[in-house]
Formats: C-alpha cells, sequence, structure tokens
C-alpha cells in the first residue's frame, strides 16, 4: 500500500527572515564586488558627479580614503579610471608613467595592495580630446591595429605602476592578445586581464560619460560595440578573449543583459563579471529620492538578479555600501 503525504507547502520555508536566509538559493559576498573609482588631475577637492549621486571624482587624496574605506567594509577589488589634465588625439597620457593614473596606481597598490585587488580600466576614451576608444585614421575611423600599439603600451605602463588586473574595454579586435604578448614580453606574465568580452552599445553609460568625461566630440561607439539586439554574437566575443589570453570575462551593463550573462556562465569556466553600469545606479538613486522605489530593497534585488543570472564577479557603485550592510 503507497503511503499517501500532503503536499508540500512552498511558504513554509518563507515564514521568517531566518528561513528565508538559511534557504537562499543565491547570496552576496563583500569579496564578489568591485568598486570603480574616478580620479581626476588638477583638482584640490572631490568633485560630486552630479547625475551619480554618491559618486565623485576624487584627488590622489581622496581616492586613498575611499579606497581604504571600501577595504575596511571587505570589498573585493577596486578598478580605477582615469581623467587627465591635458588630452590629445593619441591619448598620451594614458601610458606616461607621470599620468594620474599611474600615480593614483602607486598610491593605492601601496595603501592597500595587500588587502583588495588593484584593477584598471585599459582605453583610451578617457585620454583622447575626441572621446574614441582609440586612434583616429585621417577620415575619422577608428584604426584598430594602431590603437592596438597604444593599448599594449598603456598595459606595460599599467602594470609598472602595480596594477594586478586589467580591464581592456575598448572592444577593438585583438586587443586582449596584444595586451596578452605585450605584458609577457614585459615580464609582467603575472598580470590578468579581465576582458570587457560583451561589451554593448549602450544608453546606460550616460552618466559615466559625465564622470569620466568621455562623452565622444562626434559620432559613436556602434562600430565597436556590440549591438543590444544580438547574443548569439556575445559568445563569439566571449571566446575569442579567452584563446587570445582572457583569465576572465564581463558583461556589461549587466541589468538588461541577465539572459547574455546567464549563456556566458553556462559556456565557460572561468569568472564571470558583470558591470551594473552609471545609468543601472543613476535610475534607481533618481526613483528612490523621488520616494518611487524603497532604496535599499531595490539596490539588493539588482544585485542578487545579477548573481542569480550567473555572475561571479559584479561591478557596482553601491560596492563599499553594500558591503557595509552584509557584514553589519
Amino acid at each position: 500500500m503507497t503511503a499517501q503525504f500532503p503536499a508540500a507547502r512552498p511558504r513554509r520555508l518563507r515564514r521568517t527572515p531566518a528561513l528565508r536566509r538559511m534557504v537562499a538559493e543565491t547570496r552576496l559576498s563583500p569579496a564578489e564586488l568591485v568598486l570603480p573609482m574616478f580620479v581626476k588631475e588638477g583638482i584640490d577637492a572631490p568633485q560630486p558627479v552630479a547625475s551619480m549621486p554618491g559618486v565623485y571624482q576624487h584627488t590622489r587624496d581622496s581616492l586613498r580614503k575611499a579606497a581604504h574605506d571600501a577595504v575596511e567594509a571587505g570589498v573585493g577589488g577596486i578598478i580605477l579610471f582615469g581623467i587627465p589634465a591635458v588630452k590629445d588625439g593619441e591619448g598620451s597620457a594614458a601610458d606616461d608613467p607621470a599620468g594620474i593614473v599611474q600615480l593614483a596606481l602607486r598610491d593605492l597598490v601601496s595603501d592597500v595592495g595587500d588587502s583588495t585587488v588593484v584593477m584598471t580600466d585599459l582605453c583610451l576614451d578617457e585620454y583622447t580630446d575626441h572621446g574614441h576608444c582609440g586612434v583616429l585614421t585621417q577620415s575619422g575611423e577608428i584604426d584598430n591595429d594602431a590603437t592596438l600599439r597604444r593599448y599594449a603600451s598603456i598595459a606595460v605602463a599599467q602594470a609598472a605602476a602595480g596594477a594586478a588586473v586589467l580591464g581592456p574595454s575598448g572592444m577593438m579586435d585583438g586587443q586582449v592578445g596584444a595586451i596578452r604578448e605585450a605584458l609577457d614580453g614585459a615580464g609582467y606574465p603575472e598580470v590578468s586581464i579581465m576582458g570587457y568580452s560583451a561589451k554593448y552599445s549602450s544608453a546606460f553609460y550616460g552618466p559615466f560619460r559625465d564622470a569620466a568625461e568621455c562623452a565622444p566630440r562626434f559620432g559613436d561607439r556602434s562600430t565597436h560595440q556590440q549591438d543590444p539586439a544580438n547574443a548569439d554574437e556575445a559568445l563569439r566575443e566571449v571566446f575569442l578573449d579567452l584563446d587570445e589570453g582572457a583569465d576572465m570575462v564581463m558583461v556589461k551593463p549587466a541589468g538588461a543583459y541577465l539572459d547574455v550573462i546567464r549563456r556566458v556562465r553556462d559556456a565557460v569556466d572561468v569568472p564571470v563579471v558583470a558591470y551594473q553600469v552609471s545609468g543601472e545606479y543613476a535610475m534607481i538613486e533618481a526613483a528612490a529620492e523621488k520616494g518611487w522605489l524603497d532604496r535599499e530593497r531595490t539596490i539588493m534585488e539588482s544585485l542578487l538578479s545579477i548573481r542569480r543570472a550567473g555572475a561571479d564577479i559584479v561591478l557596482t557603485y553601491w560596492a563599499t555600501e553594500v558591503a557595509r550592510g552584509l557584514t553589519a
């Protein structure tokens, strides 16, 4: 005779906060969070970014303090973006040993390099006077191979300044291979590459371009960033980066591309990174300021959704705040 059991009731495991915590399928930890930070040359006090409440263009001194706060909260990494005082067509400040990023890198490596992962964005848009991610031809197109030579030089300069992980974000063909070859040839085989492998041509980057002062002066970046309509293409880009030596791969933005994060996670056996970009941050902050959303709940829900989709590491401007909450 077959025993009859009462039907399962999933709500039993949702009755109390303690039960919900115990059976949660997805968790956040501070070590999985990376804080993007901006450092600007030629300012004597941190400058607030109007479109990103709570985010600043830092001086070297204020950057050091904010980095210390992040590490104290348990944040797993910091990724640095630089804004030089002088820009030109080649982005010369990007690989200048005395450039703002190289100086700030040395500060951070000295201060917190044993306690967190110090990372750098590797691109040219913050450093060029035209705001594009590479060297331009006479006709105004990006010269892919000339840009790779610049990326290789920037990679060596950032590695020499102490960066543990480089994040090439320009979406040039062959960028990871060119950077890996340059690093190995210069004696930095231990420096990791986090490929911005599936970086979409997105409307969600607007506030970042205010923060990094890198809006293109003409045209857009749709010729090298991915079309938002395409997902299969993301996997092709990911596999190309892995073949060229990437140690981690990224999907950017995160919130509008959770399906792509899931597909990448299912396809690879390296860490998958997702960047919760400036527009995602600004929308939640703006809606919360209006009283339309519960700010803390929305932040946590957005981050859990990115982790649930399969991201191992999340770049987010809330990293320090969230890390503090998780360890409180």
